[in-house]
């Protein structure tokens, strides 16, 4: 998939309004670790920080040509992956990013089923690398050194199989 400005206008067209019921979703979410500051890592389009709620300060940062901020502090209160980690070929490539974090959240498909995975409605080769089921998730996170805060379905509906996430940094 090309994530050029035709993709993104047609995101903001298309999706605009469940955009914004999953970003609200997303503040309620992190709510609790007082975000003061925030970096939204892989931000696309930038509905994170168009919709925030509580007045934080939100940097963003994308590998794409998206209108960002750029990661701007060395520290945050929280560092946001939200339907980024799949991407990633390993966990070691947000490393660096995750150490700036008190706290770190977001959201990654997870498969909860037996079924082959090739019929999974996630399988997509060459665009997610990274393939866990919750304990599989949970193992991989502490193994970057992160301690589980809390799992959950936030986003489901109107997400399938898309279990959101919060740790906090050893």
């Amino acid at each position: 998939m090309e994530y050029n400005l035709e993709y993104l206008e047609n995101l903001i067209r298309l999706q605009s309004k469940t955009a914004q019921d999953i970003a609200e979703r997303r503040w309620a979410w992190i709510s609790d670790l007082d975000p003061k500051t925030v970096l939204d890592y892989g931000c696309g389009a930038g509905w994170f920080r168009a919709f925030r709620t509580n007045g934080a300060w939100v940097d963003s940062y994308d590998i794409g040509p998206y209108a960002q901020t750029g990661i701007r502090r060395k520290n945050y209160d929280v560092v946001c992956f939200f339907d980024v980690l799949e991407h990633m070929k390993t966990l070691e490539e947000v490393s660096g990013v995750v150490v700036m974090a008190k706290y770190v959240a977001g959201t990654v498909p997870i498969i909860q089923d037996c079924r082959p995975l090739q019929t999974w409605k996630h399988y997509k080769p060459g665009e997610h690398f990274q393939y866990w089921s919750e304990a599989g998730f949970e193992a991989a996170m502490e193994a970057i050194g992160l301690v589980k805060i809390a799992h959950g379905w936030v986003e489901c509906p109107p997400r399938e199989d898309i279990m959101s996430f919060k740790y906090r940094r050893v």
